[in-house]
């Protein structure tokens, strides 16, 4: 008869399920690394605050230009601003041949001015300005792009916006009030009244 050469001895002491087990997760972590690497690699094209501001109209040209204008004061950390980035991006590329769109950062202090001109205590803020520069309405928070839409269609015919906080006319304080109390009541509900 003819012997069978001897078989080695199997050298794994792993048994045959723990193998399996750990092919199976070798497997999968190399499935879930592609997976991460083509997911950056396939950005969706999200807009980016930061993109917005550069692609804007900047205020002085909006200003001088007799369109229209929608003002967005915002910040790079305004997690609101952020979520609307995507449909102010639309709505730009959407009006931008008749509505400038204006962006202010209010982290930069050159912007101050402009914050405090348009009572800005809240972002995003939303300004929206006729032809000639005057404000006429504002928002405060985040906005359905179906108002925005409503509002510019509305600023571009010189119709009434559909959805706003209207501006009210403001008397305009002069100096030597404010800064002259004399024969002015002390009482702050007079309101400067002279009292007799």
């Amino acid at each position: 008869m003819s012997e069978k050469p001897p078989q080695p001895e199997s050298t794994s002491t792993v048994p045959m399920g723990a193998r399996l087990r750990n092919l199976l997760v070798a497997s999968a972590a190399v499935t879930l690394a592609v997976a991460v690497f083509l997911g950056f690699q396939v950005q969706s094209p999200t807009a980016s605050l930061s993109a917005l501001a550069a692609e804007s109209t900047p205020l002085d040209q909006a200003l001088a230009n007799s369109q229209p204008t929608l003002i967005e004061f915002y910040a790079n950390w305004c997690t609101s601003c952020q979520a609307m980035a995507p449909d102010m991006d639309s709505l730009r590329a959407d009006y931008s041949d008749r509505v400038n769109f204006v962006m202010l950062n209010v982290d930069n202090r050159k912007w101050l001015p402009e914050m405090l001109q348009y009572r800005v205590d809240g972002i995003p803020h939303f300004v929206y300005l006729d032809g000639e520069g005057q404000p006429i309405s504002s928002a405060i928070g985040e906005q359905p792009r179906l108002i925005l839409a409503e509002n510019l269609e509305a600023l571009i015919d010189q119709q009434p916006l559909p959805h706003q906080q209207a501006f009210g006319r403001s008397s305009e304080l002069e100096e030597q009030d404010v800064l002259t109390t004399g024969g002015a009541s002390s009482d702050p509900r007079s309101h400067g009244a002279q009292v007799q």
